[in-house]
């Protein structure tokens, strides 16, 4: 099968590629590398079938080109990370809305399916007990940036189920929360990554707010091959699809756990949110995702502890950067 992957220079973009090209698939990967790394891809490089294109999902012509003749799109590309959109929003708001119309287009022109990336973040301030694909949308002020990358992921998720409706494009679509593993950098606020590198450097965890705050976080290896099932499952059309991890934790034990997990002598310093991101920065409180959908649909059950995701990401790093962590971190 001959795939895009728009953002497959990135952190889950990366593991993707690898996924595939075992799987058999001809992979061809598109990304501006503004967040992404060839680094990344250094397993696929020499692969057969791979293809790296460099260009931006805003190049119209470029995009063009690449989905022609394709089977399916994995659209991945996106403005992430939470410096990155507070720091950026009209650069974030542009490539996020107006770069997942451009791939839209090229999709239905070359009649190649679509699986589009979206995220947890579209159901904002809402705190339920486990948020379901049709529970509502709790935004703050759209003059905050804080809330910028939560309304324009829920505008490109109106635009593929506008394209799946009125002209019939194939088109899935992933939330995902909190995805973590491998490869990912703490450089645009990623917590653990940015957790786990403190504490491997003996430096301060900085934890943001009161360290209450829960989320539940999911392992790369989880979430890749359920993304892959919900592109080829039929009855997905159309819908979106929740994909996060089962374990709920507050911030404040993630640090503490990540402290004890890898013997660092660090300690926990509290941040207020608008030393962190600025004046008006506003989180949510709690964000746990109901798997149930893709449990029916695709059977997903995700089973990577917090505590081996520490680990993971931990030895990761140990092995792509030694000379700036301790070594004997990890027990």
């Amino acid at each position: 099968m001959k795939t895009v992957i728009t953002g497959g220079a990135g952190f889950i973009g990366s593991h993707l590629t690898e996924y595939l090209l075992k799987a058999g698939d001809s992979v061809t990967v598109l990304d501006d590398l503004s967040t992404g790394s060839l680094e990344n891809l250094k397993e696929s490089w020499d692969h057969a079938a791979f293809t790296f294109l460099e260009g931006s999902i805003l190049d119209r012509e470029a995009v063009r080109q690449v989905v022609s003749g394709s089977d399916r799109v994995f659209h991945l590309a996106a403005a992430v990370g939470v410096h990155l959109i507070v720091d950026h929003p009209l650069e974030s708001l542009r490539t996020n809305i107006h770069g997942t119309e451009v791939v839209l287009d090229a999709c239905l022109e070359a009649g190649a399916d679509l699986l589009l990336a979206s995220t947890s973040e579209i159901y904002g301030k809402n705190t339920s007990d486990r948020l379901s694909e049709d529970a509502d949308r709790i935004l703050g002020s759209p003059l905050k940036s804080r809330w910028t990358y939560a309304a324009a992921k829920g505008i490109d998720e109106a635009f593929a189920h506008a394209y799946w409706r009125e002209y019939g494009l194939q088109v899935s679509i992933v939330r995902l929360f909190n995805t973590v593993g491998p490869r990912q950098t703490g450089r645009y606020g990623m917590v653990v990554p940015n957790l786990v590198g403190q504490a491997l450097r003996g430096e301060p965890l900085t934890v943001h707010g009161d360290g209450q705050q829960t989320r539940c976080f999911s392992y790369v290896g989880d979430v890749i091959p359920a993304i892959v099932r919900i592109a080829e499952e039929p009855a997905t059309r159309g819908l979106a699809v929740n994909l996060g991890g089962l374990q709920e934790i507050s911030i404040i034990e993630l640090a503490e756990r990540t402290i004890k997990l890898l013997s660092s002598t660090s300690e926990i310093t509290l941040v207020p949110y608008d030393q962190a991101y600025g004046t008006g920065y506003e989180d949510m409180r709690r964000r746990v995702p109901d798997n149930s959908l893709a449990g029916r649909l695709v059977h997903f059950k995700p089973t990577t502890t917090v505590d081996t995701i520490i680990l993971r990401v931990a030895k990761a790093m140990l092995s792509t950067a030694p000379g700036e962590v301790h070594a004997g971190a990890i027990r």
